[in-house]
């Protein structure tokens, strides 16, 4: 039977019992905590429940997520070896059905948000085997070989590719691709290491896409011309500078800074009337924050946001 109607703390509890690739992994539990950010903050949008390294789980990668670490790999590849090992995977069933259930729960009106990692940053971690400041590993991968860092990306993008068209025929209305790392690069090394893999993802995609990374004021143009029909934004960048960067022909993501979210009311609201301010009403405005909610915000205050976004643009 269908579960309804848990709080996040419950689910924060069932994440640390069950980790988060089982709870991930559980179709009615997934949508269930995909549903959940709809029925409590009022939000326009449900954001699927899954993370970058779920497509890879099928191509024979062992992956753990840690609490305050992030994803670990068993193995991490590091030779031409390493990638032929990769199996071509299957997008995951549990993922689908998840995205089927929440399309058929999800209200006409509220959009069903798909998700998937950009091959750039998903190689990151792959290489590295954790999280890092800088990314050395795969740096020095990218540099020194690289024809076993495109043929590394290659067979990513590839299978992001059949991952994203699988996740709108199941319902997805938009796919949005995450970049996280894209901003330790620069903008050269971005056009021949990155773009043309993150381009193949996004042409992939049947339905309209939203390409975002974190630490990309100096990659703006380089993103849009990767593709998107939405560019993200993060709170390092001036919005309606941005814009002007990406054009009048794209719209853009963002970009309130998340840490904004533990400050008092006044400075919360002051933050997000200048971010509307800067959008100054312009059709193709999505605001959002500039990268995910900290886990030391209080829910009171999303739902006081949502809120407030909705009666300031209505």
């Amino acid at each position: 039977m269908r579960q309804a109607g848990r709080s996040l703390p419950e689910y924060r509890a069932l994440r640390e019992r069950h980790g988060f690739f089982e709870l991930a992994g559980t179709p009615e539990l997934c949508a269930e905590v995909t549903l959940q950010p709809v029925r409590r903050h009022d939000v326009d949008a449900a954001v699927l429940f899954a993370d970058i390294m779920t497509p890879v789980l099928a191509m024979g990668i062992g992956v753990d997520l840690v609490e305050g670490i992030g994803p670990m790999v068993e193995s991490p590849i590091r030779t031409a070896a390493d990638v032929k090992r990769l199996r071509p995977g299957e997008p995951p069933a549990e993922t689908l059905e998840a995205l089927r259930i929440v399309r058929a729960e999800l209200a006409a009106d509220r959009a069903l948000v798909g998700f998937c990692g950009a091959p750039f940053t998903v190689a990151c971690y792959l290489v590295e085997g954790r999280s890092s400041r800088d990314f050395l590993a795969a740096k020095e991968l990218m540099y020194r070989e690289p024809e076993v860092w495109h043929t590394l990306l290659g067979t990513l993008a590839d299978a992001f590719s059949g991952y994203v068209r699988a996740q709108v025929d199941a319902g997805a209305d938009l796919i949005q691709l995450f970049d996280s790392w894209a901003g330790i690069l620069s903008p050269a090394d971005y056009e021949e290491f990155a773009a043309p893999y993150s381009r193949r993802v996004l042409e992939a995609v049947p339905a309209p896409t939203v390409h975002f990374g974190t630490g990309t004021a100096g990659l703006l143009t380089q993103m849009r011309d990767a593709g998107g029909d939405v560019i993200g934004l993060d709170w390092r960048v001036a919005l309606d500078r941005a814009w002007t960067t990406v054009g009048s022909d794209r719209g853009v993501q963002g970009n309130l800074d998340p840490a904004v979210l533990l400050a008092p009311w006044e400075q919360v609201a002051g933050a997000t009337r200048d971010v509307l301010r800067r959008a100054g009403g312009r059709p193709g405005h999505v605001f959002n924050l500039g990268h995910g909610v900290l886990p030391q915000t209080d829910p009171d205050t999303l739902t006081r946001l949502a809120a407030f976004v909705h009666e300031q643009t209505s």
